[in-house]
């Protein structure tokens, strides 16, 4: 059986709460003909709503931004579906990372992702105007006390790939705690609820390649992205399951934009560009 396969159709057996999840999260396994997954089940009715989000759940727009990635080529958002479980329907995404219950597994909601390939952080706060080889500058961070710090990140072909993601799904909070790089090398991100609105709410941390022109593998995942939303598509009528007319809509107009731009998105004036808290 594929990933997707035990996420969707093996026996959910839960391990336990997330306290740090803003809604409700539960840690725990599918598992089918022998396989046992470690995976993520965010049940619709645990949801908190959202007064700018009216239309649809977080969990479909979890799965549509999974899809969207897929189609994208690029496998940065872990296997994500919809399905029924203890507490009704929901998400079920594969865990990535060590368990909940190590001191250094991810948080929902919280701390930086600074362990990676080799030890090296993807964000750090530095001291000084310049963020040094290999870094990319975000802006200035309060530290409290009057004092500030430069926040950056890596200069990474990941978080570039990411970067260019969030615009096209309109990611409203990419904070740096739903990074999970591993010491192999892969990154993951996840929580990707509140995204895929019709309005621009992109808040972002990968502000650092900002008005920049496009990587040409960049470019060419866009344009095979922009080829299968067409009308009938196979992804358009999933994301037609997930998201209404006007956010796919929406979705491909972005996607549009961003071809014809060639560049990188800049912050806009009309949205907190920033997320809150940052990580």
């Amino acid at each position: 059986m594929t990933v997707l396969d035990v996420l969707a159709q093996g026996r959910l057996n839960l391990a336990g709460r997330l306290a740090s999840a803003s809604n409700a999260v539960f840690y725990g396994h599918a598992e089918s003909g022998g396989e046992r997954l470690p995976c993520v089940y965010k049940p619709v009715a645990g949801e908190r709503p959202l007064w700018d989000f009216p239309d649809g759940t977080l969990a479909e727009r979890e799965v549509a931004a999974f899809e969207i990635c897929r189609a994208l080529g690029w496998d940065f958002v872990p296997p994500t579906v919809l399905r029924d479980g203890p507490h009704g329907p929901g998400m079920c995404q594969q865990w990535v990372g060590p368990p909940p219950d190590r001191e250094d597994a991810p948080a929902d909601d919280g701390e930086a992702a600074e362990a990676g390939a080799g030890g090296a952080a993807l964000l750090r706060l530095v001291d000084g105007d310049e963020p040094g080889p290999g870094w990319r500058a975000v802006g200035r961070a309060e530290l409290g006390g009057g004092r500030t710090a430069l926040l950056v990140h890596a200069d990474d072909l990941r978080l570039r790939r990411l970067a260019a993601f969030d615009a096209v799904i309109n990611n409203g909070d990419r904070k740096g705690g739903h990074l999970i790089p591993l010491p192999d090398g892969r990154m993951y991100a996840i929580d990707h609820g509140v995204s895929l609105h019709t309005d621009d709410k992109l808040r972002t941390l990968l502000w650092g390649w900002a008005g920049e022109p496009l990587p040409a593998d960049v470019a060419a995942a866009l344009r095979r992205l922009s080829g299968r939303l067409a009308d009938g598509s196979p992804l358009a009528l999933r994301l037609a399951e997930l998201i209404t007319k006007p956010e796919l809509e929406a979705l491909r107009a972005r996607t549009e934009a961003l071809l014809a731009a060639g560049r990188h998105p800049e912050p806009g004036g009309d949205w907190p560009a920033i997320p809150w808290p940052p990580v």
